[in-house]
């Protein structure tokens, strides 16, 4: 009765583009072509773990109405909307304050909208395990990701193997790198104390708003002083007046590097960030051709090794192409190859600074 979840599901996930744009970014699309957005698949993940009417959603004011429709059994006031979006530390101390302020013996997991995991009953066990330990002396935790390859894309964790580990796969932390070069990467998979930062956390709501106080405390000054407001008439008002003033940092940079009650819990779920185009394209069904097809009338040609996401309305034809991005969504077609996939960014500063339309953006 005590387990809350916080999910994150503001982001625009412009790497993603054009699929994901600003007024229906990626958390709301169904990116694997099952009939769920990721946004649902994640809701669905935590029903084992926590009542529906304990799971909050934290988003922008903009995607209220997106997520009424997607996950329409959650009362309003578990839509928590950000007046502007301030990186992962504010979202955060805004949910925990809220959920404090109505259980004092809460237990909060913090979790992106936007990943994807495949062993359920690993992830289920995992967190159970990791809210034990987060019970006992006021640890954080955090779910660390077996890596499988360098990946310069993610933050890795170094965890310390040492007399005071706490159990097999539960570690202290020693160090958090924020997507390292290559090279470095290379050394972290070697070393094999490292594993990937899931971004997924676990605390009690005591412990976060204590954290907060010591190494936030700009932050925990403008949250503590609503405890009397959220869950009333009054939060809106405050959370408007206060949001201003509050700094944008991530909570990795502004307590879980900072803290010295930081646990990992070392963990194989099947797991992706579903960032990129790319990251994508290892989970969904390939044809003979290595092709990763969306769609019901695409038809492909002497093409392999594709990602290619077309409406269902859409009949397409494509010839030759090898290794390429093809994507169709809201009047906007990105064919890019997938070694570029990098630049797509850039793509979408490009059609802001030209002033092409806000509609593609």
């Amino acid at each position: 009765m005590n387990n809350y979840v916080v999910i994150m599901a503001g982001g625009i996930g412009s790497r993603f583009w054009p699929m994901s744009k600003t007024n229906n970014p990626k958390q709301f699309h169904d990116v694997l072509g099952i009939g769920k957005s990721l946004l649902q698949m994640t809701v669905e993940r935590f029903k084992n773990i926590c009542n529906i009417e304990n799971i909050y959603i934290v988003t922008s004011q903009d995607y209220f109405d997106l997520v009424k429709e997607q996950i329409p059994e959650l009362e309003d006031q578990q839509i928590i909307l950000e007046p502007s979006r301030k990186n992962t530390a504010p979202c955060i101390a805004y949910a925990s304050y809220k959920i404090y302020s109505k259980d004092k013996s809460a237990n909060i997991i913090v979790a992106p909208s936007d990943h994807l995991i495949l062993k359920q009953d690993e992830f289920e066990n995992s967190i159970k395990l990791a809210i034990q330990q987060a019970e006992k002396d006021n640890y954080l935790v955090t779910l660390g990701i077996k890596p499988n390859r360098p990946d310069t894309g993610y933050g890795y964790i170094q965890f310390l193997d040492d007399d005071c580990t706490i159990s097999k796969n539960i570690k202290r932390v020693k160090t958090f790198t924020e997507k390292p070069k290559l090279d470095m990467a290379k050394q972290f998979i070697e070393s094999g104390d490292f594993y990937w930062n899931s971004g997924m956390f676990i605390w009690t709501a005591s412990s976060i708003i204590k954290s907060f106080s010591e190494h936030l405390p700009e932050v925990h000054s403008l949250f503590n002083k609503g405890l009397e407001k959220y869950n009333t008439t009054e939060e809106k008002s405050f959370i408007q007046n206060i949001y201003p003033q509050c700094k944008s940092i991530s909570i990795d940079f502004g307590i879980m590097e900072k803290a010295d009650n930081v646990l990992v819990l070392l963990a194989d779920l099947g797991w992706s960030d579903l960032g990129t185009w790319g990251s994508l394209y290892d989970h969904i069904d390939l044809d003979n051709k290595q092709n990763a097809i969306v769609g019901n009338k695409v038809i492909t040609y002497d093409s392999k090794d594709n990602i290619i996401m077309m409406p269902d309305n859409k009949l397409v034809v494509i010839e030759g192409l090898m290794d390429y991005i093809v994507v169709e969504s809201n009047n906007t077609l990105l064919i890019c190859k997938k070694r570029s996939e990098q630049k797509i960014k850039q793509f979408v500063n490009d059609i802001k600074a030209n002033n092409i339309g806000d509609e593609y953006i």
